[in-house]
């Protein structure tokens, strides 16, 4: 039961992170960005956010919650302090946005890029759903208010009039900023421990108390980070092909060049 335990333990994304420091070195090479913030924690959510990604990094940064709204942070640790008296844990939400990715990363069906996206978030622990841009709240929207429509200007080519789907479309990029949100459940290792049964008697019992954490959204936001660079550096190289930085960099400048011309 140990074993199965630790491999559930936030050691385990250590590793992600020092893969997903590579991945956004190499992806920095072609001007893309991936940032994170704290969006919501026990309930309480941000009312307002910066309009320059530069800012929301440099707040998330300032940030002992890596929330970007002064208000909602002092709010987010109220609610933390006090869950941690009751011997209680908290879930939330973390905001991961790529900024400078071409159009046209991704492919179709089981290799749609949302759909990689949304399956390497989930396998960090305790992340238990993943949306992308409006997300949710796009059943609840009309057409008409839901979907990006495509404009042209000589000056910028063709691009979208906004970013409602979240930088995603048909399973590949659409060129502008990759939103993705997902949420965390609350550590299941609480200091008031839940009822449990033990394996031999079939009794009732507590589960057994250990270290715990009161919120890991913070932390589980930088994880975030790592596994969208790990995808997009794997959809990038699938696209771009080669070995050395020099080809990629060949591939890449002529089909950017195309696209300029079209």
């Amino acid at each position: 039961m140990r074993r199965v335990l630790e491999r559930s333990s936030a050691r385990e994304t250590a590793a992600r992170v020092a893969v997903g420091a590579i991945c956004r070195t190499f992806l920095a090479a072609f001007g893309v960005t991936i940032l994170s913030h704290v969006t919501e924690i026990g309930g309480v959510g941000i009312r307002t956010r910066p309009a320059r990604w530069e800012e929301i990094a440099e707040r998330a940064a300032a940030s002992a919650v890596r929330c970007v709204d002064p208000e909602a942070e002092e709010e987010m640790k109220a609610a933390i302090d006090a869950a941690g008296e009751r011997g209680d844990t908290l879930g939330g939400v973390f905001e991961v946005i790529a900024v400078g990715l071409p159009p046209g990363l991704g492919s179709y069906w089981d290799r749609k890029l949302d759909a990689r996206i949304a399956a390497a978030l989930t396998s960090i622990n305790a992340i238990k759903g993943v949306e992308f841009g409006l997300g949710f709240a796009v059943a609840r929207t009309p057409g008409s208010a839901a979907h990006d429509e495509i404009l042209y200007s000589r000056e910028r080519g063709f691009y979208r009039g906004s970013d409602r789907s979240g930088g995603t479309e048909g399973g590949t990029t659409t060129g502008d900023p990759l939103i993705v949100r997902a949420a965390m459940k609350p550590l299941s290792t609480l200091r008031t421990p839940l009822r449990s049964v033990d394996l031999i008697t079939k009794e009732p019992v507590e589960a057994a108390v250990v270290r715990s954490d009161v919120c890991a959204v913070p932390a589980a936001g930088v994880i975030g980070e790592a596994m969208v660079a790990f995808v997009l550096a794997d959809t990038f190289l699938e696209k771009f092909g080669g070995d050395a930085v020099a080809d990629i960099r060949a591939a890449y400048d002529a089909y950017m060049h195309r696209l300029r011309e079209m």
